[in-house]
């Protein structure tokens, strides 16, 4: 077999069971695929040891009969996720050099499944960003091109959708504050999947804004998407939030039988000025599903125009709340003190030199909206809102809807830099669609549909009821499958 680091989870899965390839074989394969695929920036700490071993050990277990799913599977793993002994950066100054002494949930559960980290993986800086041009290591670059053109991958999660679509790894872990799964994986031309809040376990997962985060997978199908969920869900004691539910077989799902099932199509997502290229993917995704027995039916959100100030109070708010820890007293950067200086000087030369200026503006942010007689006028009323807008999602499947249908994104992958100097707001507008899933702790999953006039990829975004991750990913396989799309972005190597 050759070009082993194409194949799909699935398919190296069998391969693997049938003794065609071996996992050292497939590790080897994406290493050198990460090598020739370095002007990507996708990968910012290589761990080609640690994956030998790691793959070593998965063939052992294939040879005894005793291999999960993702056994031998060679992944990329988002920087946000602490890896024992392993940089685990957040893509921040603030904790370079950071090796914590414990793994996270989600990656010891993958690696207890057999799967193999080949390293870790480039992110806006502390996941607050879209287009990863906030990173430490500097931005991760699209694989899909437009003429001479450098792209953005998507954010935060862009270094994982920029590997997974250049085949330097089977597949990645992400996570999702306000779109950063399901954004980059349209972008792309991958999936990704946000599962319901409490599916999977943030402990070990640098926090964001911790009532919106969520890792999940991100992969080159459907059908792997479903594989990789079902290794990293379950429930964790050590995470407060971790909903103790059994996981179901996510894979086993996949039906593709969809007759009688309402898709809801949202009028308020129809906003001013949305591209006719994206309206019409929109229309024919919703034919795509209508033809395979679905009945699709209008619905109302009526709140969804209040989502992203919303979001833009709650997440800095967290955030502001979560990133007070890193002060150079206890690890990561500390900055060079000059005689005179004290505690209070320590702590804001060390913020100062080790946050980007990104994360500087939403800390500030999040302390205003947090601050004494801002408090009810911004935070209280944006969690407000929030609960409007999970009223407004609990009412639709009240009444029968199984699954909503919308764009992903409002355009295709944007140049890199084109945003970066403008207007914030602009940035923040990339997250329009997905929002709404985060504040109302939904599964929502981006699957590539359809390609801009320029070629490049674009995604349809399906939300789920709570828990219902074996439901949606059925949905998104029906849409998969009738797309047709070929996840395959050129390659300038």
């Amino acid at each position: 077999m050759t070009h082993l680091n194409e194949l799909t989870i699935a398919a190296a899965r069998d391969a693997l069971r049938a003794g065609e390839t071996s996992a050292v074989d497939l590790t080897m394969a994406c290493l050198s695929a990460i090598d020739a695929g370095d002007w990507l920036n996708a990968f910012v700490h290589k761990t080609p040891e640690i994956a030998l071993d790691m793959a070593r050990a998965a063939d052992a277990r294939i040879k005894a009969g005793n291999a999960p799913d993702m056994c031998g599977i060679p992944l990329g793993i988002k920087d946000l996720f602490c890896t024992k002994g392993v940089e685990s950066q957040a893509a921040s100054n603030i904790l370079k050099g950071f090796k914590p002494e414990y793994e996270s949930t989600v990656t010891t559960q993958l690696f207890n499944a057999g799967a193999v980290m080949l390293g870790k993986l480039n992110m806006d800086e502390f996941a607050m960003g879209s287009s990863n041009e906030t990173s430490c290591y500097g931005n991760a670059i699209n694989p899909w091109k437009v003429d001479d053109r450098q792209l953005t991958p998507g954010g935060s999660s862009g270094g994982s959708a920029a590997a997974v679509a250049a085949d330097l790894c089977l597949a990645a872990t992400g996570t999702d504050t306000g779109g950063s799964i399901r954004q980059p994986a349209a972008f792309t031309g991958i999936v990704g999947i946000k599962p319901t809040y409490g599916r999977v376990s943030r402990w070990g997962v640098v926090a964001f804004a911790s009532s919106l985060d969520q890792a999940g997978p991100m992969t080159k199908s459907v059908r792997d998407a479903a594989i990789m969920l079902g290794a990293m869900c379950g429930h964790d004691p050590k995470d407060s939030t971790s909903a103790d539910l059994a996981v179901p077989d996510f894979e086993a799902a996949l039906t593709g039988d969809i007759r009688g099932k309402k898709i809801g199509i949202p009028r308020e997502y129809r906003m001013d000025g949305m591209p006719a290229e994206i309206a019409k993917l929109w229309d024919d995704g919703a034919a795509m599903l209508k033809d395979a027995g679905a009945e699709i039916v209008d619905i109302s959100l009526p709140h969804t125009k209040y989502a992203l100030p919303a979001y833009y109070v709650i997440a800095p708010a967290e955030a502001s709340s979560n990133l007070a820890r890193y002060d150079g007293v206890r690890y990561g950067h500390r900055a060079n003190l000059k005689a005179g200086d004290g505690i209070t000087e320590m702590y804001e030369k060390t913020r100062a030199e080790g946050f980007g200026y990104e994360v500087q503006r939403r800390i500030m942010v999040g302390t205003y909206v947090l601050s004494a007689g801002f408090y009810d006028a911004y935070y209280n009323r944006a969690r407000r809102v929030r609960a409007l807008i999970k009223r407004d999602f609990d009412n639709v499947f009240a009444a029968g809807v199984d699954a909503i249908l919308t764009p992903a994104t409002p355009s295709a992958a944007f140049g890199l830099g084109e945003m970066a100097n403008a207007d914030p707001v602009q940035m923040y507008l990339n997250d329009v669609f997905t929002v709404t899933v985060n504040l109302a702790g939904l599964p929502g999953i981006s699957v590539p549909v359809g390609q801009d006039a320029q070629g490049l990829p674009l995604g349809l975004q399906l939300i789920g009821k709570p828990w219902d991750e074996a439901g949606l990913l059925n949905h998104a396989y029906v849409l998969e499958q009738a797309a047709g799309f070929v996840a395959k972005a050129e390659k300038w190597w």
